[in-house]
């Protein structure tokens, strides 16, 4: 039975989150390894602490096994001694590769090559389903090549101080490797006028944007041999690549040029050393810790190495470790009870669709027959990644981080030109977190996150519908979001809308976008939410709420359960709602979060989307008096 230990200086009609949270949000500490404290870090720490267990239980394994490669990746990490006495000599090989760069023809073959192992080039890639034929494979290329969270931290004045900072950081990194003493504040310049070509975090989320199948020969036409980078990264030949931001690559031709090409050097060491300090003896790794920890997150304290440890084995080995943890920590109740809330969470979702007053009837029936096409994998994949071409020495860390890299990198590639792996997982199960893919039209739920506060098998309905149930909903409702709708049932991107439909779902969603837009943290008042950059995951949490009491409401049926601890239903649902947002953030986590997170803070994601349901009105009595209240007019209903 789940009991709610409510703040009673807070009332529900006024600040719900705080209702519930309040008198956690008075007591708890943040711990000095963390950024935040609260559900999702809970259960995260949790899932850790299963891996360790899991993890340092495998002493002795059997050679060539899966448990042989955790035991001795982990192994890897946590000798220090070892570590320490290598020093920065594993660095030395791949510092004369830079060094040996004398063309612009060469740096692209390093970028390759670093693309491969995973260190750092000024373009990403990735495999996934073509968003044009989704049946298919297809390679993206798109911007990189900057090690701020966001390309915003090279420009706005309110980054100042960060920027700073990570110009000392990259003299001092590289002071540390024995590379240079002077090219920091050079190797930054360059790095702002990479951002400078990049595409805003908003732009990107516009998908018929990102989608612009290439012909090699175009690549090339930017100025730029890209085909050359891409054979060097072990890409086979293709007719097309999908390219998201063109002109970041055909701007880039401005900056690959022969006379910048010691910057390019200098760019290549920062990022080499950057991307391996963690793996570097502990100096490194502390000052590494010490900007993208302590002054982009407030975070005093780095974490215990076992933990780091731990995440490195997630990381690189994460399904083979999820194996053990699926046979330990999810009992096939959980998924069968998983199985039963998805379906009615799709039925209620079919009802609400069905009965929409602003939706026509074509595009009604395109958006029923894409439910319909929705795919749920929950707790677990049904076949698990293959690691048996993957080389783990006991005594050789930063080997097996490249190797690990490589083998990834490798796999990733391998799946071009063959069928999609529909048995695939983007998350490992011993993730705390759910998604949806709008390509592959899936929803996700892995096993880490079917517990309490989240999912609790003992729990009554109201509570599990108002937590779990309103997790489901908000991954289905992503199907539905301003990009998932862009996509159709089979997960091809087409405009599956007609024209009247199109406004009014874009009317709605403008009215969210201002909606949160005008938010600002009680904790840091001088912040807004950027509206445009969270709209999808606000209508997720808006639609997923929604259905989620729709489909408790059908699961109950007509006659109200009996009040727990004499709290009604109907109030308990709500209450399981803001139970799973309780979080408490580090003001820098959270300017970090509002800067570059398309998710809102936890207390909007909980305030800000009940003011926009009729049943959470009746439920409390909400009134014009109240806190809470929002005029009809200005409520937002989409699914």
């Amino acid at each position: 039975m789940t009991v709610f230990e409510l703040d009673p200086s807070v009332r529900a009609q006024d600040d719900l989150f705080r209702h519930v949270n309040g008198r956690w949000l008075a007591e708890v500490e943040i711990p000095a390894d963390e950024h935040a404290a609260g559900s999702f870090i809970d259960l995260r720490n949790a899932s850790e602490r299963a891996i360790r267990e899991i993890v340092t239980g495998l002493s002795g394994s059997d050679p060539g096994t899966e448990a042989a490669l955790v035991e001795h990746l982990f192994g890897s990490f946590m000798d220090t001694e070892k570590v320490a006495a290598r020093g920065v000599d594993p660095l030395v090989p791949l510092l004369a590769e830079i060094d040996a760069i004398g063309t612009v023809d060469d740096l692209l073959d390093y970028f390759g090559a670093s693309l491969r192992r995973g260190t750092g080039a000024p373009i990403g890639l990735e495999v996934d389903a073509d968003p044009g034929e989704p049946s298919r494979y297809a390679l993206f290329a798109g911007q990189s090549g900057i090690r701020l969270p966001d390309e915003e931290y090279y420009r706005l004045e309110q980054h100042a101080q960060i920027l700073a900072e990570y110009t000392g950081l990259v003299t001092r990194l590289l002071t540390m490797a024995g590379v240079t003493t002077s090219a920091g504040p050079l190797i930054v310049e360059l790095e702002k006028e990479v951002a400078s070509h990049h595409w805003d975090k908003v732009r990107t989320r516009d998908m018929r944007a990102m989608y612009n199948p290439t012909t090699p020969a175009e690549l090339d036409a930017s100025g730029v041999a890209w085909s050359r980078l891409l054979a060097a990264a072990g890409v086979p030949a293709l007719d097309t690549i999908i390219v998201a931001q063109p002109s970041f690559l055909t701007e880039m031709a401005e900056l690959l040029v022969p006379g910048r090409l010691e910057e390019w050097k200098d760019w290549c060491r920062w990022s080499l050393v950057a991307s391996l300090a963690p793996y570097l003896p502990e100096p490194l790794a502390q000052a590494n810790f010490d900007f993208y920890g302590t002054v982009l997150q407030g975070i005093p304290q780095q974490r215990e190495r076992w933990r780091r440890g731990i995440a490195l084995v997630e990381r690189t080995l994460g399904e083979a470790v999820g194996k053990l943890y699926v046979e330990r920590h999810f009992p096939p109740a959980a998924k069968h009870r998983m199985d039963e809330l998805v379906a009615n969470l799709l039925v209620a979702y079919r009802h609400s669709i069905t009965e929409l007053d602003w939706m026509t009837e074509p595009t009604r029936a395109e958006a029923l027959a894409k439910l319909d096409r929705f795919t749920p994998k929950i707790g677990y994949p049904e076949k698990w990644l293959d690691y048996s071409a993957l080389k783990i020495e006991p005594d050789d860390l930063i080997g097996n981080v490249l190797r690990a890299a490589e083998f990834h990198t490798a796999d990733e590639l391998g799946k071009l030109g063959g069928p999609i792996r529909k048995h695939e997982w983007l998350m490992t199960p011993q993730t705390v977190n759910a998604y949806y893919h709008p390509l592959r039209n899936e929803i996700v739920f892995p096993a880490a996150i079917l517990q309490p506060p989240f999912f609790d098998a003992e729990a009554d309905d109201a509570v599990n519908y108002g937590a779990i149930g309103a997790v489901i909903g908000h991954e289905i409702g992503h199907g539905f979001d301003d990009q998932g709708s862009t996509c159709d049932g089979d997960g091809r991107l087409r405009d599956w809308w007609t024209e009247a439909d199109r406004e009014a779902f874009n009317a709605r969603t403008k009215a969210l976008i201002a909606q949160y837009s005008a938010l600002a943290p009680v904790q840091l008042p001088d912040l807004r939410v950027n509206g445009e950059l969270t709209v999808g995951e606000n209508i997720g949490d808006l639609g997923g709420l929604t259905i989620a009491h729709d489909a408790w409401r059908l699961a109950v049926g007509d006659a109200d359960p009996d009040p727990v601890d004499g709290i009604p239903a109907a109030q308990r649902l709500f209450l399981a709602w803001a139970r799973t947002w309780q979080t408490k953030r580090r003001d820098e986590a959270l300017r970090q979060q509002i800067a570059t997170d398309p998710h809102s803070p936890e207390e909007f994601r909980c305030n800000q989307v009940v003011r926009n349901l009729p049943a959470f009105y009746d439920a409390f009595g909400v009134t014009e008096s109240d806190a809470a209240w929002l005029a009809p007019e200005e409520r937002v209903k989409i699914w």
